[in-house]
């Protein structure tokens, strides 16, 4: 059966019964019929016998539905009827489908393949939907049985990640994957577990309604998912030229390919941005944009893919080559700072790191190590990510200029400024 998960071959099975169906019918090329649901009017089910092909009222975003599969059953089981002619909704999808087809032929070749492309698309659409009501019933599922059943187990995710691989929403099967370790992380791990469940099933609730979002969240809520935008796409917006320091380099080797993450401050304008260069082999010695080093400048036109709000970029035209800076001015205090990371999270709420340059000393201490400002405020740094030591001894009990990353957990530091030299972390 060309049934889109297990779920919805049992749902096809129970309905391959004569009970809900009513005017049923066959030709050598279609069959159809009328299947009662939960609305008042039946759903009018058709089945294109030589494509195959299927369409239905109904208003799942399955392909095919149970109601055309329930349809293949109880007809390939004999308990359809022949019929002269198709019913008058059948008839009208039929001729429906042959003058798309008449006007496809007809198109020049351009043409043509902006409808595959588009047709390429729909059907990735409702691999994804379907998916993701499969994602959202597993969630409920999580819920109602307890988290326990996660603790323990580094792979308890494992399943419901593969099945978003063939759903093709790579995006949300990372997630569900790092959610796998969450069990592992200590103390108050069944909030973050329940945490990052509340934005999956948040991020499966967006994509449903996609067709009704603002076009930059709409973009956003499809990049999460795991949805590619070329890089030509890319290159085809309106350049923001500026004099780009870069602030901080970060490898995550533990990615599905591994990553590396480049952060890029504007002199002029004050934009943060992201470049991501991808290796197989975690070497990234081939590409040009993932050898820009901390502390130089880049003169460049850089063009930001769609998305709320704007951070991860391509790199255009450069206008020179990178030259050594001096430290980095900061413009906010950490209280200032931890406002503009509460706004990205408010326009992204599925935002894991947001780029930052703060000012102030760190301070040993247990469990966490903790950066002060002049003001009195205060933020947690990760452990594990930088080395907190060479921090601490860069510092030597001053305060220090320190590019980094916000994260829901604290601040994640990747360079330190020493005499205008930066430090790598």
């Amino acid at each position: 059966m060309l049934a889109p998960d297990p779920a919805s071959a049992v749902a096809a099975r129970r309905l391959a019964v004569p009970g809900p169906w009513a005017a049923t019918g066959a030709t050598e090329q279609l069959v159809w019929g009328l299947c009662s649901g939960s609305g008042k009017a039946p759903y009018q089910t058709i089945v294109d016998l030589s494509a195959p092909a299927y369409n239905c009222s109904c208003p799942s975003r399955k392909f095919p539905c149970k109601h055309a599969m329930a349809l293949l059953l109880l007809w390939g089981s004999g308990a359809v009827p022949d019929a002269a002619e198709p019913a008058d909704y059948a008839a009208a999808w039929q001729q429906s489908r042959a003058e798309r087809a008449v006007a496809s032929t007809a198109k020049p070749r351009g043409e043509r393949d902006e409808l595959a492309a588009a047709k390429r698309a729909e059907q990735r659409a409702q691999r994804v939907s379907a998916g993701l009501e499969e994602l959202e019933m597993w969630l409920r599922d999580q819920v109602r049985s307890g988290l326990s059943g996660a603790h323990g187990s580094y792979r308890h995710a494992e399943p419901m990640a593969a099945r978003m691989i063939d759903a093709q929403a790579p995006g949300v099967a990372a997630r569900l994957r790092r959610l796998s370790t969450v069990p592992a992380t200590g103390d108050g791990w069944p909030e973050r577990l329940l945490a990052g469940y509340g934005q999956l099933h948040l991020l499966a609730r967006a994509h449903a309604r996609l067709e009704s979002l603002p076009v930059e969240l709409a973009a956003t809520v499809r990049s999460h998912i795991g949805y590619q935008v070329s890089r030509d796409r890319v290159l085809a917006e309106a350049p923001a030229t500026d004099e780009w320091l870069v602030i901080g380099v970060r490898d995550v080797l533990d990615a599905t390919i591994p990553t590396r993450r480049t952060y890029l401050r504007g002199q002029r304008t004050g934009r943060y941005a992201l470049v991501l260069a991808f290796d197989p082999q975690g070497m990234f010695g081939s590409n040009p944009d993932a050898m820009l080093a901390p502390g130089t400048v880049l003169a460049a036109d850089l063009h930001y893919y769609p998305g709320r709000p704007p951070l991860r970029t391509v790199i255009g035209t450069r206008h020179a080559e990178p030259v050594a800076a001096g430290t980095p001015e900061v413009r906010l205090d950490l209280a200032q700072q931890m406002g503009e990371w509460s706004s990205a999270l408010a326009l992204d709420p599925w935002l894991a790191d947001w780029p930052a340059v703060v000012c102030g000393v760190p301070v040993p201490g247990e469990p966490d190590w903790q950066l002060a400002d002049s003001a009195g405020n205060g933020v947690p740094l990760l452990r594990g990510r930088g080395d907190l030591w060479l921090l601490a001894a860069v510092s030597a009990g001053r305060p220090v200029v320190v590019a980094g990353e916000w994260s829901a957990d604290g601040f994640r530091p990747l360079t330190v400024w020493h005499d205008e030299m930066a430090v790598p972390l």
